[in-house]
C-alpha cells in the first residue's frame, strides 16, 4: 500500500493521529518528489518528474476525423496528455485511430460501464480514468484490474465532490473535504484489494478552498501521483480565476503530478492557461510570456488590443522569454526592464527595447511588425 506510514487506514475511514491534519500536511510539502513513478504512454509523471498539462476533448471520440484535428491543436498549444470520452463502443473501437494519429497519451474516460474500461485498453487507451464505485461491484473492479494488469495500463481513481455516497454524506452532514478524501481512498483501496497500484488519484470539487483542503489531507496519507483540477470552475473568465487560485494554492505546496484547468469553452485555452500557471508557479520553463500594463490616461496608443494580438502571436514561438507591452515610456522600459524583449507607446509611435535598453522608436502602426521580426531572429 502506498500509504504514508504515519497515517492509519483502516476500511471504510481514515484514522487519525494526535496531531493536527494542517502540520502533518506541512511535513510533506513537495509531495510530488516522493510520489511512485507512473508509465503513461511514452510519458512517465511522480517521482519528481515535471507536471505534465492534460485536457479533454469535446468532440464526440466516434467523430475521428474531429477529434483528432482537436487533439492536433491540442498538441500545438503544449498540451502533454490528452482525455476522450468513451460511452459506447463504437467510441472505444475509435480509440485505436484516434491513438495511431497523435503523439500524446490517451486516456479513456469511463463511467458507469466497466465493459467500455476493458475495451478501452484493448483499444489502446494508455491510461483510463474509472469511480470505482459506479462501475458495478467488486467483480466488475475485478475484471477491470485483470486487464489493466495484463497490459500495465494505470487506472485513475477519479472522485469528485458531486459523487459522494449516501454514507459518506451522512457521516459528515455534507459535502466535505474530509469526505471526499475517505471516498477516494476508500475506491484507491478497491483497486489495491486486487494487487495493483499502478493507480492516479484525483479528487476534485467546484469549491475551490474545499478543493485545496481536500488535497492537503490527501497528500498526508498517500505516494501515489495525483491530478489536480478545479471542477466545474465555468466559463474562460471566471474558470480562469478559479482555477489560478485553487491550482495555484495546490500546486504550490508541492501537490499535483498533472493538471487540468477545467473551462467551458474551446479546450485549447485550458491548456494556455495551465501553462502560464505552471510557469508563474516555477514549473514550467520554455514558456513565451507576455506582460502588459494595466493602461491609463498616459497611455496614446491602443494597448489593448496591440496586446491581445502580441498573446496570439506569443503561440508561434517556442520561445522562454519575457515580452512586456507597456502604455507609455514611464511603464517601457523603466517597470519593464526584467522582459526580454518589449515596447513601449508613446504620441502614434512607440518604443523597442531589448533588457531594457532601448533599440529604436517605431510607428505605432509598425510596432507588431519590428516585434515580430526581433523575435523572428531571436537568439
Amino acid at each position: 500500500m502506498l500509504f504514508r506510514e504515519d497515517s492509519i487506514i483502516v476500511k471504510g475511514g481514515v484514522g487519525r493521529k494526535e496531531e493536527s491534519e494542517s502540520a502533518r500536511a506541512k511535513e510533506a510539502p513537495m509531495h510530488r518528489d516522493n510520489t511512485r513513478k507512473i508509465q503513461i504512454g511514452s510519458r512517465q509523471i511522480g517521482g519528481g518528474s515535471p507536471v505534465l498539462i492534460q485536457s479533454m476533448t469535446n468532440t464526440r471520440t466516434q467523430d475521428v476525423q474531429a477529434t483528432v484535428a482537436q487533439i492536433h491543436r491540442l498538441e500545438q498549444a503544449g498540451c502533454e496528455i490528452v482525455r476522450c470520452t468513451v460511452p459506447d463502443g463504437e467510441a472505444a473501437r475509435a480509440l485505436a485511430e484516434i491513438k495511431r494519429q497523435i503523439h500524446i497519451p490517451l486516456v479513456a474516460d469511463i463511467h458507469f460501464d466497466y465493459k467500455m474500461a476493458i475495451a478501452a485498453m484493448e483499444n489502446g487507451a494508455d491510461k483510463i480514468r474509472i469511480n470505482p464505485g459506479n462501475i458495478g461491484g467488486p467483480d466488475k473492479v475485478q475484471a477491470v484490474v485483470k486487464t489493466a494488469k495484463e497490459r500495465q495500463i494505470p487506472i485513475r481513481v477519479g472522485v469528485n465532490s458531486g459523487s459522494l455516497e449516501k454514507a459518506v454524506l451522512e457521516k459528515y452532514g455534507g459535502v466535505t473535504a474530509e469526505g471526499i478524501v475517505e471516498s477516494a481512498l476508500d475506491k484507491v483501496h478497491m483497486i489495491e484489494e486486487n494487487d495493483y497500484e499502478n493507480i492516479v488519484i484525483s479528487i476534485k470539487s467546484s469549491d475551490v478552498l474545499m478543493c485545496v483542503r481536500a488535497h492537503e489531507l490527501l497528500a498526508a496519507r498517500i505516494q501515489y501521483p495525483v491530478h489536480v483540477g478545479i471542477t466545474e470552475a465555468g466559463t474562460v473568465w471566471s474558470g480562469n480565476i478559479k482555477s489560478a487560485i485553487g491550482l495555484g494554492l495546490i500546486l504550490g505546496q508541492g501537490i499535483g503530478d498533472t493538471v487540468r484547468v477545467s473551462l467551458t469553452g474551446n479546450p485549447v485555452e485550458e491548456v494556455k492557461s495551465a501553462k502560464l500557471i505552471l510557469r508563474t508557479l516555477g514549473l514550467r520553463e520554455g514558456c513565451f510570456e507576455v506582460v502588459s500594463c494595466p493602461t491609463c490616461g498616459r497611455t496614446r496608443i491602443d494597448l489593448i488590443g496591440l496586446a491581445s494580438r502580441v498573446e496570439q502571436l506569443a503561440a508561434d514561438y517556442p520561445l522562454d522569454i519575457k515580452v512586456a507591452v507597456m502604455g507609455c515610456a514611464v511603464n517601457g522600459p523603466g517597470e519593464a526592464r526584467e522582459a526580454d524583449l518589449g515596447i513601449a507607446g508613446g504620441e502614434k509611435e512607440g518604443l523597442l527595447f531589448k533588457k531594457g535598453q532601448i533599440l529604436r522608436k517605431v510607428p505605432e502602426d509598425q510596432l507588431l511588425q519590428a516585434l515580430q521580426k526581433e523575435l523572428d531572429n531571436w537568439k
